[in-house]
């Protein structure tokens, strides 16, 4: 793709030139369904309990306004904010602001929550709550800041671009999306139904396919199959570790992806968020693992627990994550699914206190079907894992074509 730097020569405007907050409230009790503002810019449904609250105070958000909060500027250091692109009105809390551009024939509010969402921005947002000590942005602050202005053709001409690569990267998610059900659907045709392809390619248990009664599934199975731990049919078992956060020779090298539960998210992993040293490593319980282990989140926060990840590269992880290596990549793909599809009656199992955790002998302790081999050869995760695992990569390499197309915007240059 071919990346323009756009002729930048107006000069940069100050932002309270062009913006202008409206107080409307909810005062006629018209509107029900309340918004948040993620930490990544956009609106999500609030997680905040509103039975019984009276909304008629809440504000109101019309079509193409804005909201932020700039209460925890300074401790998140990102400022909450988001462009409503939604067809009908909604509310957000009493405590966020709502403003609109009052001159969108010379700044588009889609160029503007574009310059919102480069990282230079929010740093520089964090710079303006030096002079709040509870981390606040000042309203005054905000409209200080600056944003280069050039013609709406140009604006338009950036938006346009930006809009291409993230129109490709939803698409790519959906299609991910799309692969994880079918592998879903499949896994419970195959080996819930049992109507898995017999060898004239008929469904087997409807075509009159052999079963046997399974004395610790209680229930019937196919013929040759066999009912197993998850620790007989994993090759190995291992726990991770987390190199002490105090000694700064474990992080300051980025030789090996160091996971956390919370990245998990039923996905393929193909790299992490953080890295640690050959050091950490060697000082620590963390310990590296090969391509196509299956993980999963023993506790963390949310609904991370029970959640499943597949590696397509060598990674490491910490404690709350267990690591099942397995024989071949049909073994392992196989057993992938096994966990996601299953994952609330796994979860379920789990015991302890008020917020109960899987550990690593209940994984080991979970029964397993194991199918036949000519079964196991024929199933189609690798192929679907494979699918999956390119389109994580094509998004991105797209995320960093967006960010360079977000850098650009401060560009002066011809």
């Amino acid at each position: 793709m071919c990346l323009k730097i756009w002729d930048m020569k107006s000069t940069y405007k100050r932002i309270g030139d062009y913006i202008e907050r409206r107080n409307k409230k909810n005062s006629e009790n018209l509107y029900q369904r309340l918004l948040g503002i993620n930490i990544d810019k956009y609106f999500m449904p609030s997680v905040a309990n509103v039975i019984g609250t009276d909304l008629k105070k809440y504000k109101v958000v019309k079509p193409n306004q804005f909201s932020c909060n700039r209460m925890h500027v300074g401790r998140d250091y990102r400022l909450p904010i988001a462009l409503s692109k939604e067809d009908e009105p909604f509310l957000v809390s009493p405590a966020y602001d709502v403003f609109e551009i009052t001159r969108p024939d010379e700044l588009l509010p889609e160029y503007f929550m574009m310059w919102c969402m480069r990282s230079e921005f929010d740093r520089n947002t964090w710079f303006y709550t030096d002079t709040d000590v509870r981390g606040k942005l000042g309203w005054d602050s905000f409209c200080d800041m600056t944003i280069p202005v050039p013609s709406p053709e140009k604006q338009q001409a950036i938006v346009d671009q930006y809009n291409t690569v993230n129109d490709r990267i939803k698409l790519n998610e959906q299609l991910n999306q799309k692969l994880e059900e079918t592998a879903q659907a499949i896994y419970k045709h195959w080996f819930v139904d049992f109507e898995f392809p017999n060898e004239n390619g008929k469904p087997y248990k409807s075509s009159g396919g052999k079963m046997v009664y399974n004395e610790e599934l209680e229930k019937e199975i196919p013929v040759t199959w066999e009912s197993m731990k998850v620790a007989d049919f994993s090759k190995t078992m291992k726990s991770g570790g987390t190199p002490n956060r105090g000694t700064a020779d474990y992080w300051n090298k980025r030789d090996f992806p160091w996971l956390k539960t919370g990245e998990l998210k039923n996905q393929v992993i193909i790299d992490a968020e953080e890295y640690i040293s050959e050091l950490g490593l060697k000082e620590s319980s963390a310990k590296m693992l090969p391509v196509n282990t299956v993980l999963v989140a023993m506790y963390g926060q949310g609904e991370t627990k029970g959640q499943v990840g597949y590696t397509r590269t060598e990674v490491c992880t910490n404690q709350a994550c267990c690591a099942m290596i397995c024989e071949n990549q049909k073994e392992s793909s196989y057993l992938y699914y096994h966990l996601r599809v299953n994952r609330d009656e796994i979860v379920s199992i789990a015991i302890g206190g008020a917020q109960p955790n899987l550990s690593k002998d209940i994984i080991e302790n979970i029964e397993i079907l194991r199918p036949s081999d000519a079964v196991l050869e024929n199933h189609p995760f690798i192929s679907i894992l494979s699918k999956r695992e390119l389109l994580t990569r094509t998004n991105v390499q797209l995320e960093k074509v967006k960010s360079v197309l977000l850098s650009k915007m401060a560009s002066n240059k011809n």
